[in-house]
């Protein structure tokens, strides 16, 4: 039976992370991903914002992994080309009563390390972005944007660079797990045929499947398998050039960071996302939620035209339970908490998960 020293299930950008992070160390690395390409999961259906850490409990895995990964990935980028824009964020509070919020926000960020918030009074940030309504606002110059492709083929590239492989269209059906390590067992998605192979490492990196592949791991104890939820995250878009030249995000809420205005690399502006609860995966996105855009977007914009927003696309958002409890930092699983010898599982990868990519694979790499 065929060998191989790491398997990462999952070719997103977390899988891919880590399939370049083990591969740079010398080790023989095979990303196993069910579909016909990279990214074509959570990691193509986001934001494509590179987030500086301002939401996060000081002692989370959030918080610290965001801040590591903010600097990490600028770095990454510039190195390897990878397209992307500092281009700043406002968090703006459009009454009183969010002052407060933005307060706390600002305090919290501070004590996980980011140290360059600017507190603006409403007609500073006026100032900064005359299209916009609001009574106060935090400056995040350190906030920016990424290709998401771009950077997947370029953490890819570096990975094959140091040996790595992928195997596109291959499933995990199951793990097996004895003294010898992993026995994997695949199929191939177009026709159906299995394989078989062993493995040292065992990675589940699949992103809104993590919980059912951990649920086939035979050596798994079943209460590391937490429950999951799904929240659909839908967005609009506007035709033409943003009047703005800021990210622009309203005070968060439950379950999301609100419905804000993310920028792409050719000024062409989107909003969203906003939160739905699903029990399936399904990317289509309803027109009729449109209304509810109209009246988030224009407490911080009041210019925005009637009838110009448009379905754009939607992401899904793993959310877990474990005994009833929810989960709202990552669960990042290794063998100090299972027991089961070269297995981490990833659960709950949402955002920031893309701007933490490169410290969560090396975290990873430091549970086995």
């Amino acid at each position: 039976m065929d060998r191989i020293g790491c398997v990462v299930a999952g070719g997103g950008v977390i899988g891919i992370a880590i399939a370049r992070e083990f591969a740079r160390r010398g080790i023989e690395t095979l990303i196993a991903e069910e579909s016909g390409g990279v990214g074509n999961g959570i990691s193509s259906r986001n934001s494509g914002v590179i987030h500086a850490g301002l939401y996060y409990p000081e002692t989370s895995l959030k918080a610290w992994l965001c801040v590591d990964g903010n600097a990490a990935l600028y770095r990454f980028a510039n190195a390897y080309g990878v397209a992307h824009k500092r281009c700043g964020k406002l968090i703006v509070a459009t009454d009183n009563r969010q002052v407060e919020t933005l307060t706390e926000i600002a305090g919290r960020a501070r004590r996980c390390g980011v140290s360059d918030l600017q507190f603006l009074s409403g007609a500073q940030a006026r100032r900064v972005e005359p299209e916009l309504n609001c009574t106060a606002a935090i400056m995040s110059p350190s906030t920016g944007i990424v290709d998401c492709h771009d950077l997947m083929l370029a953490l890819l590239g570096d990975a094959q660079a140091h040996d790595a492989m992928i195997a596109t269209h291959t499933k995990v059906v199951s793990v097996d797990a004895d003294s010898d390590g992993f026995v994997v067992h695949t199929i191939e998605t177009e026709t159906g045929r299995p394989y078989e192979f062993r493995t040292d490492v065992f990675i589940n990196a699949c992103g809104l499947n993590a919980p059912e592949l951990a649920a086939k791991i035979a050596a798994l104890p079943k209460h590391h398998v937490p429950e999951r939820r799904y929240a659909k995250g839908n967005y609009f878009s506007v035709p033409g050039t943003a009047p703005f030249q800021h990210l622009i995000y309203p005070v968060p809420e439950p379950g999301g960071l609100g419905i804000h205005l993310t920028l792409d690399l050719g000024g062409s502006m989107r909003f969203g996302p906003d939160v739905e609860w699903v029990d399936t995966i399904d990317y289509s996105v309803d027109p009729a939620r449109a209304e509810r855009f109209y009246e988030a977007i224009r407490k911080y914009w009041p210019a925005l035209p009637d009838g110009v927003l448009q379905p754009a696309y939607c992401g899904i958002r793993p959310k877990l339970s474990i005994a009833g409890e929810t989960v709202t930092d990552f669960l990042i699983e290794g063998p100090s908490s299972h027991g089961v010898k070269g297995l981490v599982n990833l659960f709950g990868i949402e955002s920031p998960g893309l701007t933490s990519c490169l410290p969560i694979a090396q975290y990873v790499a430091a549970l086995v």
